[in-house]
């Protein structure tokens, strides 16, 4: 009788659902999305949520953005894999309207909101851009220093440096 070995499992990285998330984002509610969608839905499933941010965020993450979105969404997903700078015409909270040139490093859902992590030239810092207020995305030939995603994501754990 053969014996059959089960493969063990293990969840999802932040940065793994982060990047799932996008590639579904830039689908539109076309129909490859909708079975991608339906696909992350039934990995969630098998996830223990007591927490309703997380629950609210995994929501989030499968439901399709608006057309215009997800088209910007597709731009930036484009220069986080080709490492190319990008410039965002972005309105803050405030209603302010700045332009910035981002190295987009991430993108990550938090609660019902997508948002673009990267490094902004102009505040010369890691800055997080929700989806919603971005007015326009345009891709440059400028090339982005590499940057490792885990680095920039919430509530990951640091390394601390060791005492000598």
């Amino acid at each position: 009788m053969a014996t059959v070995v089960k493969p063990t499992t293990r969840p999802l990285t932040t940065a793994e659902i982060a990047a799932l998330a996008l590639s579904l984002a830039h689908l539109g509610s076309g129909p490859q999305a909708v079975t991608a969608r339906r696909g992350l839905q039934h990995a969630f499933e098998h996830l223990e949520l007591d927490d309703d941010v997380i629950a609210t965020t995994l929501a989030t993450l499968t439901d399709p953005l608006p057309a215009e979105t997800a088209s910007r969404a597709r731009l930036i997903a484009d220069a986080i894999t080709s490492r190319l700078m990008i410039r965002l015409h972005y309105c803050d909270a405030a209603g302010h309207v700045t332009v910035r040139d981002v190295e987009p490093v991430t993108c990550l859902v938090h609660r019902e909101y997508w948002y673009l992590v990267g490094v902004c030239r102009m505040r010369r810092a890691i800055r997080a851009f929700r989806f919603d207020r971005v007015l326009a995305v345009e891709p440059t030939l400028t090339p982005s220093r590499p940057h490792l995603a885990d680095r920039f994501l919430p509530f990951q754990r640091r390394k601390r440096a060791r005492a000598a």
